[in-house]
């Protein structure tokens, strides 16, 4: 038998708590793989392009997919998804917001800029380890078929808004 393929999330959240909250539903949700954490856009910026503390791509792998918040400090979530998406380069990159904000401004202007996916951050711990199971399902049949990161389907479509 195999073992699990090893998949890696880049998430770009300010909150140390969000943080903590979420490598603790990676783990309990036995996810194989690394969940990379930084704290705003501009260092999402430096990671994706291989900067800086950033440029060992053995120790920073280029992501799977990236969870963006919206609300941060030095770079937003839409300008970090304005800029990526403004790299051709990039554009397989599976880039899904991961807000708190139900806004439906914000839906809106995140799937202008060519988001993948808008998902409401779980509430309560279980549905954040939940979300993270999913996560990994999508990401291996996405990774199996070939699929565009674009489609959400399979167990990820009911976290999206």
């Amino acid at each position: 038998m195999s073992e699990p393929l090893a998949y890696h999330v880049l998430l770009v959240e300010d909150n140390e708590d969000d943080v903590f909250l979420m490598r603790q539903a990676f783990r309990k949700a036995g996810i194989p793989g690394r969940l990379g954490a930084v704290e705003d856009g501009a260092e999402a910026l430096a990671y994706l392009r291989g900067e800086g503390a950033f440029a060992d791509r053995i120790r920073h792998p280029w992501p799977d997919v990236v969870l963006l918040d919206l609300n941060m400090p030095r770079m937003n979530g839409f300008e970090v998804l304005e800029s990526v998406r403004a790299v051709p380069a990039w554009d397989h990159l599976a880039v899904y917001v991961f807000s708190a904000s139900n806004l439906p401004a914000d839906v809106r202007r995140a799937r202008a800029l060519r988001a993948n996916g808008y998902v409401l951050k779980p509430n309560r711990h279980d549905d954040l380890v939940r979300f993270a199971g999913a996560l990994h399902d999508w990401l291996g049949t996405a990774r199996e078929t070939r699929a565009n990161a674009s489609e959400g389907k399979g167990a990820l479509a009911a976290y999206l808004v």
